[in-house]
């Protein structure tokens, strides 16, 4: 039998497997040794690819801890609460957020990544190869361009107006699927200039260790025809 080496991160490059650990515990999420490591790697990664490609505009590895990874990890419950498995499209991903931490968390979900810049696709192809993710996927090209099944949830993080994210990606929705949209602070403007066929039916306000900044879901559906 190979045994499989244990990863440890450089010197300087981001938090050790036991950190992630007890920033899922904070989220009262249960994670195996491996995801641990994966959740790691994967900022490691992100760390590398960011000093080149620009993948994001947040650089110091702990702020990158709290403000994305931290973040991402909220999403986790409310998905496994909504669905044992599903298929999930995350639209805008830029470097996998949220849709990598989906997949390493949420191993039964089959996870697509979209966006426009194939340095960012690349990124995520990466990080699926390197991190054994065989449920991630990422897509290079504009999601009105984007050819594959519907999805029964269909994500974004800071990506566009709720009304603007419907009407992009209502075709790559499942009938019954719902949109999931990430927000920070609750966005009455945006939810108040939604469209008549589209129901925001749960604003879900979430708690995020260690982040001082309101954070919230945005459920919505097409509304049933009256």
């Amino acid at each position: 039998m190979t045994t499989r080496p244990t990863f440890a991160p450089p010197e300087g490059h981001g938090p050790l497997p036991d950190a992630i650990s007890g920033l899922c515990a904070a989220q009262e999420l249960t994670v195996t040794a491996e995801q641990a490591s994966q959740l790691t790697r994967y900022l490691v990664l992100l760390q590398r690819w960011n000093a080149t490609y620009n993948l994001t505009a947040v650089r110091d590895p702990e702020a990158m801890r709290k403000q994305h990874l931290a973040d991402c990890l909220a999403v986790i419950a409310p998905l496994q609460r909504h669905a044992a498995r599903a298929r999930l499209l995350d639209v805008g991903s830029g470097g996998g957020l949220p849709g990598v931490v989906i997949a390493t968390l949420l191993p039964a979900w089959d996870v697509t990544c979209v966006d426009a810049v194939g340095k960012k696709v690349a990124f995520v192809r990466q990080v699926a190869g390197t991190l054994s993710l065989a449920n991630l996927h990422a897509e290079h090209c504009r999601i009105e361009a984007l050819k594959a099944p519907p999805f029964d949830v269909v994500t974004s993080r800071a990506f566009a107006s709720l009304a603007d994210f419907a009407a992009l990606t209502r075709p790559h929705l499942k009938p019954g699927g719902v949109w999931m949209a990430m927000k920070g602070r609750v966005p009455d403007d945006e939810i108040a200039a939604v469209p008549a066929d589209v129901e925001v039916f749960h604003v879900e306000h979430l708690t995020v260790p260690g982040l001082d900044a309101q954070r919230c879901l945005v459920w919505m559906r097409p509304r049933a025809p009256t």
